[in-house]
């Protein structure tokens, strides 16, 4: 099969595609023919020897897909052969065929397509695991989301304001914020023009955020607990602006406030299948029911992938980017 391979870490251009050995399907894994692979941040940093996957995971990029089940391991047994589905992967999206657990296979969601499946598997199971599982956000709290035009970002609004949440994102520049505010964001803030700990404590009249869901790290922390409210729940996800800061204890300790941080890839297996099956019987309906849509910035050839990153990198896009294997490749999956 083809798929992108590296010989070590570094830029774009460390990237190609090779012809490798199609994976080998242990019992309890199903092989899938890939019709389409998200792209994510994470895969820039594994891409630059800062993320490196799990022990036994493949060695190629891609923690997402959507395709249809080519074969099964001895013990797969309820996932027919020719099934479209979508997966959570541990690695190997950027490739003809991956193999996954099947615990983190999923059916498609009523009325989504192969392309727009791939989509959904890393956000979905991002923000549920962290929002409802981690934080318990509910009906009628003020979430905050950073990075508002980002995969995560452009989910996670749809899925609060569908449990009733209200929802206000930082995001880059006028049109993101315009772009999240038609998503259903009650608020969106621009990051380079306002001070967001002063713009939630003015949308909350003065009680601030229950929730925040940040992809920043260590840059936004101080601004973080000053934007809690009381019993506020942080939610670290991701690392854009460092890896060490100095906590305020006693900010936090004044508003009975904590501090979560979590990492989807690292999860133990069986964790992993979990959340896979909560998203189904919690997320999928309101996909189905239309409360919330793949938001696809754009689907690229597999050839194309250094392209992609260069554009994740430079945060020029708002929702996923797609990778497709080239039409001849994908023949007889249907998209």
């Amino acid at each position: 099969m083809l798929a992108v391979v590296m010989n070590e870490p570094g830029g774009v251009d460390a990237m190609r595609i090779a012809e490798v050995e199609t994976p080998t399907v242990g019992d309890n894994e199903v092989l899938i023919t890939v019709a389409a692979a998200g792209v994510n941040r994470a895969d820039l940093l594994q891409r630059q020897g800062f993320y490196p996957p799990p022990a036994g995971a493949s060695d190629i990029l891609g923690l997402e897909c959507s395709g249809v089940v080519s074969q099964l391991g001895s013990a797969a047994v309820e996932l027919p052969i020719g099934r479209q589905v979508c997966a959570l992967l541990s690695g190997g999206g950027y490739a003809q065929q991956v193999a996954v657990p099947a615990g983190q296979v999923m059916p498609l969601p009523e009325g989504i397509g192969l392309m727009d499946a791939a989509a959904l598997p890393e956000v979905a199971c991002t923000v549920y695991s962290n929002l409802a599982m981690v934080a318990g956000l509910r009906a009628g709290e003020w979430l905050l989301i950073h990075g508002g035009g980002s995969g995560i970002g452009t989910f996670a609004i749809q899925w609060a304001k569908a449990i009733g949440a209200k929802v206000a994102v930082t995001a880059g520049s006028p049109g993101k914020v315009a772009a999240c505010l038609s998503l259903g964001a009650d608020a969106a803030i621009d990051y380079r023009e306002e001070d967001f700990v002063a713009r939630m404590h003015e949308l909350t009249k003065g009680r601030g955020a229950d929730v925040i869901l940040d992809v920043v790290g260590a840059k936004y922390l101080d601004r973080n607990i000053e934007t809690l409210g009381q019993g506020g729940r942080l939610v670290i996800i991701g690392l854009l602006g460092g890896v060490r800061g100095e906590i305020n204890l006693g900010a936090l300790v004044s508003r009975r406030g904590s501090i979560a941080a979590t990492s989807l890839r690292a999860r133990p297996e069986s964790e992993k299948a979990d959340i896979c099956q909560r998203v189904v019987t919690e997320v999928w309906p309101l996909i189905a029911e239309g409360k919330i849509r793949p938001v696809v910035h754009r689907a690229l050839p597999l050839s194309e992938v250094a392209s992609a990153h260069e554009e994740i990198a430079a945060s020029r896009h708002f929702g996923k980017l797609l990778l497709l294997p080239d039409p001849a490749e994908r023949a007889g999956v249907p998209l």
